[in-house]
């Protein structure tokens, strides 16, 4: 996908390989702007990172103490380890803050949710070296590239190109 902002300047997610090579290299994730409440999406998608992923899960809310039975740090520089991976859940005018500490903190990669799309921030965040992907949802890319996604959106449990006998 390749969109121009509102002053011109283009920006594209990295191919289906590169997003993932990017899964298959991290091991972190930190969830930016993760809620408590299980009706958001970000706990929809914490809670399949948690199932069926071997991610470390960091949860990052100044205003929660516990997501899914797990702490929730403040900021990602109070995490006990540098994410490979953030995945964020912010307001669009919050990203620069965002990209601000996973700079801060060391990341290799950002990822923006659904709906955000920041290429000034992607252009600021590939020069200091970072990955980024922007409005996609890391549980369907994940569940995309490991079998669990169907056209339907959800595991039919068939591995197959064949049609089931009738």
């Amino acid at each position: 996908m390749s969109s121009p902002s509102s002053n011109g300047v283009e920006w594209t997610n990295p191919p289906p390989s590169a997003r993932l090579a990017l899964l298959r290299r991290t091991h972190a994730v930190a969830m930016v702007g993760a809620s408590p409440n299980p009706a958001r999406p970000s706990n929809f998608v914490a809670t399949y990172l948690l199932a069926s992923t071997n991610f470390d899960v960091y949860f990052v809310n100044p205003n929660a103490t516990e997501i899914l039975g797990r702490p929730v740090y403040k900021t990602l520089a109070e995490l006990p380890v540098v994410p490979d991976l953030v995945d964020t859940f912010r307001r669009p005018e919050d990203l620069p803050s965002v990209l601000d500490e996973v700079l801060a903190v060391g990341a290799k990669a950002w990822w923006l949710q659904f709906g955000l799309w920041a290429p000034e921030l992607a252009l600021r965040a590939e020069a200091a070296g970072l990955t980024v992907v922007m409005d996609r949802c890391l549980k369907i890319e994940h569940a995309r590239f490991h079998g669990g996604l169907h056209l339907a959106g959800f595991d039919t449990g068939v591995i197959s190109s064949r049609r089931a006998p009738r």
